[in-house]
């Protein structure tokens, strides 16, 4: 009951904690959601299997709105189903079936709210002059992996073992707009050990950039430059010899324009459902991050309006 909107709006710091959303951007986002959840709802109850007709069976005890709020949370905090329940004053089966509904719904905002860089939009960057035969307009790549419970069948379980994590882990890609820091595409998650690079080229996201616009990557996309004529990576050092001083201006460089990706994932890791061990036995990660994803974008889109 702690939890309901109706109670927690009179709590705006510990709304934005539970959240990681203010209130007006919590409202917008209800305000934008709920159609998509009433129609998911609609074609759910009208299926041609339904026994009931349309307004029997047990309604909701929690609204649209209160259902969209505890995934959210769910989200935030990754709390268990039974502790969720316990302040929402509903029953661990209820969490589990408005998360399974309303999960998705964030999902579809999620990716809605995805879009490739404009290359006719104007820029006020600065670019550096080391960096000057890369295309103004970039695409930042980077990846996280996410530890998730050992699997049980050892036909599959090395499939799943990151000998960089030394754990089994889940792998996401993250692609960012260099100006704005928004998030432009998740593409499916893919098992921990799949190489940053094989997973950038599965995601086709490379093929899908528009005209002029770049991607860039930091050392794990080395070869990225072979996928994509404007694909960027640091330079290596030369083998068994020392890394010279262009080289290491160069990288500087490249760092210091790649970071906004490093600060996008800060954001999506505060999801505790995307930091924790996933306990979801790899289910639905991808619609996980794409939901956040869309979370994380509203964020920035107000920041950058204000």
């Amino acid at each position: 009951m702690m939890m309901k909107y109706v109670y927690l709006i009179g709590f705006p710091k510990i709304f934005l904690t539970m959240t990681g959303l203010h209130l007006n951007e919590f409202d917008e986002l209800v305000r934008e959601v709920e159609p998509l959840y009433q129609a998911a709802e609609q074609k759910r109850l009208s299926r041609p299997d339904r026994q009931r007709d349309v307004g029997g069976g047990d309604h909701p005890d929690l609204s649209p709105r209160d259902q969209i709020l505890l995934t959210v949370i769910w989200l935030r905090q990754y709390p268990t189903q039974d502790v969720l329940g316990y302040f929402f004053s509903v029953s661990q089966a209820s969490v589990s079936r408005y998360v399974e509904r309303v999960l998705p719904v964030l999902e579809q905002d999620g990716r809605d709210r995805m879009r490739m860089p404009d290359p006719g939009r104007k820029r006020r960057r600065k670019l550096d002059e080391l960096l000057g035969d890369m295309p103004e307009i970039m695409v930042v790549i980077d990846s996280f992996e996410q530890k998730v419970q050992r699997p049980q069948d050892s036909t599959v379980r090395d499939a799943w073992y990151s000998g960089k994590k030394k754990a089994h882990t889940i792998k996401s890609q993250v692609a960012v707009d260099e100006d704005t820091a928004e998030i432009v595409d998740i593409p499916e998650s893919e098992p921990g050990p799949t190489a940053d690079i094989t997973l950038l080229e599965e995601s086709e996201l490379l093929d899908n950039l528009p005209e002029g616009v770049g991607g860039m990557g930091d050392s794990g996309y080395q070869g990225i430059a072979k996928l994509h004529k404007h694909g960027f990576s640091p330079r290596k050092k030369p083998r068994g010899k020392d890394r010279p001083r262009e080289d290491i201006a160069y990288n500087t460089a490249f760092s210091r324009r790649r970071i906004v990706v490093e600060n996008t994932n800060n954001r999506i890791r505060r999801y505790q459902s995307l930091t924790q061990t996933d306990r979801n036995h790899r289910q639905n990660h991808t619609q996980r991050v794409r939901a956040v994803a869309g979370l994380v974008n509203r964020q920035i889109r107000t920041r950058l309006i204000a």
